[in-house]
């Protein structure tokens, strides 16, 4: 049996991940592929309980290092318990975020250093990157005004400055080149049926290449 393919959605906040995710998951499951959406950080039980804490507005004190060993640490659980059990079914895997989240968000949102976080993080997934990742563009200043538009309440990242979520953007950018084999961009600044309808042919593409 062949394993499935681990396709990811990365993107800075405001481009439309989840929306765009998991509409194409639904699209697929209509068509008759196998698939699993799934997202991060959280995904499984202890994960989400780790999401949790990392993403509660009142956490403000939370130390940087520790924000990321905490998302390396929900990660690693949500691998063990979604990931690579479906993907050992041949079932394959869409996940709303993974290590290049870390990579951008603590690495050089944080300023922790790309190097460091990405040592963090192969403790805890063994190697097991994305097979394709699905990037959609957009700047940080559009997409913090989506934000601030399309949601009642703001996480503690949500809340963050600009000039945050504009190292994030330029982390991203380094993530991209780091990984421009496994990466297929997608502009996000698009509407949104555009942008879902693009992502579903590119995925779909994927899939049908497997076999």
């Amino acid at each position: 049996m062949k394993t499935g393919l681990f396709i990811t959605f990365e993107g800075p906040d405001g481009s439309g991940k989840t929306t765009v995710s998991t509409a194409v998951t639904n699209m697929l499951e209509a068509d008759g592929y196998q698939v699993r959406y799934t997202r991060e950080p959280g995904g499984s039980n202890i994960a989400e309980q780790i999401r949790h804490v990392i993403l509660d507005p009142k956490n403000t004190e939370m130390d940087a290092r520790t924000e990321a060993l905490l998302y390396a640490a929900s990660r690693r659980q949500h691998l063990i318990d979604k990931v690579l059990p479906v993907l050992e079914q041949g079932v394959h895997v869409i996940s709303d975020r993974f290590v290049d989240s870390s990579l951008a968000y603590q690495g050089c949102g944080r300023e922790i250093g790309m190097d460091e976080v990405y040592e963090i993080n192969q403790f805890a997934i063994e190697n097991h990157m994305p097979d394709k990742t699905i990037f959609l563009q957009i700047d940080a200043e559009t997409g913090l005004k989506r934000i601030h538009k399309g949601r009642e309440v703001l996480d503690r990242l949500d809340q963050e400055s600009v000039e945050f979520h504009q190292r994030v953007h330029e982390g991203y950018q380094k993530v991209i080149e780091k990984y421009a084999d496994r990466m297929i961009i997608v502009d996000a600044t698009a509407d949104v049926d555009t942008v879902i309808q693009k992502s579903y042919e590119i995925v779909k593409g994927l899939l049908d290449a497997q076999g």
